[in-house]
């Protein structure tokens, strides 16, 4: 894994280059003080045998620009003002360029002599010494490294130490956890990656995240970064991430605690000033015509506001779907419009990052969504059926932080994937709440206005997503319904009885909507036509043809982690 490489490295003196130190990042408005309640922004979190506090201030170690190469530079730092009695498990670092330093690093405290009395190894303990994974250097005067603790037999370490000299760091720098209390962890985000002529070793570094994630899973990032000259996809890394041992998951959020967090951080969802297909309440949906239709007989029967009489339970099993009211009903044109007054967030409360976090996954039902307009380069081609589908669920994620109240990202799904957004990069409308642009016609959530191209932008050939404020929106800090919060014990949250509905929202799509692309792909310029062909499999599934959407609970994230 070691390598040495030349390097631009300065930790001192950063004005030549307009480097500006990033601060830790500020929400607009203070925090309220939350309604009390169990360990829910306390500041520490017990996982078990160990206690942790979320770490925000750094100092930096150094900052390293690339001499050559395209590759962007990054900064090392050291977490600061550790609390007494607390060790940190790593050292921090980001790329540079970013005005705030939104990351943590988790600092960590033993317990294990209170929580297991009797004979047992320590939840912590110093490294034997350190493997030097990495150095920097230029004229072969080496100036950065990187190391790795080396833990003693049956304790597992959770991240690397940064220093600029080339004596190995203080083995009271850093604790490693006992293995027990740890879980496998994966590279997910690079971070920084050379990019150098001169030597054949690529320096990567990467953010890491649990590899088993979702509101049933206990592993706990702790913050720190993985680095390496040798990494291939599939490696085990040679850092943990920590385990929540603690059943009670005491630092989520009670009921009231949760209202709480919805209205002081509930975006505002703003449709398009074009959008047609609008949302409305599931109830309102029902009340006004929708009918659930069986495979094999030819009518539908009618459903009451509630959805009482929906199939409940089981899987996906394509014998029943949902529909608009037929055809020969003048209110089926109404209701695939919606009503915006009636629309409201469905929201399932539940645990992230082994209960470290809370994920608030807001829901929004359409009862339709509309025709997809293709870009070709300078070409814009409305669709007349290409993207139809009777009922449409789409959602965004709000995570906060257990140990402060305090939201972190927002994850914007949009269509098969998404995105998270980290807090500073959110659009705030209202002291801490942000907006959301949902997509015309497609109704896919964005952080912010504009055209978003699903395909290659690059070609400038794919699906347009069209985003701006509108008089058309709807605030989730007022019109909202907590459906579901498992976490919270049976008979807390009395889901409502549409969401036990496991089918299918809308028939499957029939027409054949790949002539429709087809036929727009035969009268482009041949120059052009054999790029969209070539392309075509970027566009979304529904272009040509795909089963009615499915409910929340049908959803892979709704006990797993969000697709990113």
């Amino acid at each position: 894994m070691f390598g040495r490489e030349c390097w631009y490295w300065d930790n001192n003196n950063v004005s030549d280059y307009n480097y500006v130190e990033p601060k830790s990042f500020t929400l607009p408005s203070p925090l309220p003080q939350w309604p009390q309640g169990k360990g829910f922004a306390k500041g520490k979190i017990s996982l078990g045998e160990i206690e942790a506090v979320q770490i925000t201030k750094f100092k930096k170690i150094w900052n390293c620009s690339p001499l050559f190469g395209k590759s962007k530079s990054v900064s090392f730092y050291k977490p600061d003002e550790t609390p007494q009695g607390f060790s940190i498990v790593g050292h921090y670092c980001q790329p540079d360029g970013e005005k705030n330093i939104t990351g943590y690093v988790l600092a960590v405290k033993d317990l294990s002599a209170i929580q297991k009395p009797k004979k047992s190894l320590p939840a912590l303990e110093k490294p034997l010494n350190y493997t030097l994974v990495y150095s920097a250097n230029v004229l072969y005067k080496e100036v950065g490294y990187i190391w790795l603790p080396n833990a003693p037999v049956g304790y597992k370490p959770m991240g690397f130490v940064v220093t600029v000299e080339p004596n190995e760091p203080n083995l009271d720098e850093v604790r490693c956890i006992r293995a027990d209390l740890t879980e496998k962890c994966e590279a997910c985000e690079v971070v920084f990656s050379s990019n150098s002529l001169f030597t054949k070793i690529q320096f990567q570094v990467w953010k890491t995240r649990p590899c088993k994630r979702g509101m049933l899973c206990r592993g706990v990032s702790v913050g720190t970064f993985f680095c390496s000259t040798s990494f291939m996809k599939g490696d085990d890394l040679t850092v943990a991430c920590l385990k929540n041992l603690d059943s009670s998951l005491q630092a989520m959020p009670n009921l009231e605690q949760v209202h709480a967090l919805i209205k002081h951080y509930g975006p505002t969802v703003y449709f398009h000033p074009n959008e047609i297909y609008l949302p409305s309440s599931v109830p309102w949906f029902f009340k006004n015509g929708a009918l659930l239709f069986k495979d094999g007989k030819n009518n539908g029967i009618a459903i009451d506001s509630k959805g009482s009489n929906l199939p409940a339970g089981g899987r996906n099993d394509g014998k029943y779907w949902l529909d608009l009211p037929s055809k020969d009903v003048e209110n089926r044109d109404v209701v695939k419009c919606g009503k915006t007054e009636t629309a409201e967030l469905y929201v399932h409360v539940k645990p992230a990052e082994g209960g470290t976090f809370t994920d608030l996954a807001m829901w929004i039902f359409c009862p339709f969504n509309g025709p997809a307009t293709l870009k070709v380069g300078l070409l814009n081609l409305a669709m007349n059926k290409v993207g139809e589908h009777v009922g449409d669920w789409e959602h965004y994620t709000l995570r906060m932080s257990n140990f402060t109240g305090e939201i972190w990202s927002v994850y914007f799904s949009e269509h098969s994937g998404g995105e998270w957004v980290d807090a500073r990069d959110l659009e705030f409308i209202e002291g801490n709440r942000s907006i959301v642009y949902a997509s015309r016609n497609g109704h896919a959530s964005f952080p912010h206005p504009g055209c978003y191209l699903q395909g290659s932008t690059k070609l400038g050939i794919g699906v347009r997503n069209d985003c701006a404020k509108s008089k058309y929106y709807v605030d989730s800090s007022s019109k909202y319904q907590i459906i579901a919060a498992e976490y919270l014990g049976e008979g807390a949250i009395v889901e409502p009885p549409w969401l036990q509905y496991m089918r299918e929202w809308g028939p499957t799509i029939e027409y054949k909507s790949g002539y429709e692309v087809d036929e727009i792909i035969n009268h482009l310029p041949s120059f052009f036509r054999f790029s969209v062909e070539s392309l075509v499999e970027l566009f979304p599934t529904e272009l040509y043809g795909e089963a009615g959407p499915t409910g929340p609970k049908e959803k892979n994230n709704w006990f797993g982690d969000e697709r990113w």
